[in-house]
């Protein structure tokens, strides 16, 4: 069984690095080699993570283009002598935001099913 609470949580977290490595924007981005380095790893890390969440939880949120995001990290990891940094950019800008915003919901849905059946749990005790 796989484990979407530990894969949703490596999704948040990458996500939040990037964002950190990013605040100061595209020109810093474009113009610094270990920003690249960092926010590309993240965004890697964060794609095959999403490939390893379940079906059924993906199905959840729809208005995700999971399979745009591996191929996104195939990309990433297998065209690295021709990456371009600008679409990477273009991810960080417009695509995380609503990534973010759907693995927390479905964070927050995965916490509010654990409560009911820890609640139903201890009812029946």
């Amino acid at each position: 069984m796989k484990d979407d609470r530990l894969y949703l949580t490596h999704i948040l977290d990458s996500i939040e690095r990037v964002e950190r490595y990013t605040v100061e924007g595209k020109r810093v981005f474009l113009e610094d080699e270990k920003t690249q380095d960092a926010t590309v790893r993240n965004l890697q890390t964060m794609a095959e993570s999403t490939q390893r969440l379940s079906d059924s939880l993906k199905a959840r949120r729809s208005e995700i283009d999971w399979d745009d995001i591996a191929g996104f990290r195939n990309i990433a990891v297998h065209g690295y002598l021709s990456f371009d940094y600008e679409k990477a950019w273009n991810v960080v800008e417009n695509r995380l935001p609503k990534l973010k915003r759907a693995a927390e919901a479905l964070m927050s849905h995965l916490d509010a099913e654990a409560g009911s059946k820890a609640g139903g749990a201890s009812g029946d005790a």
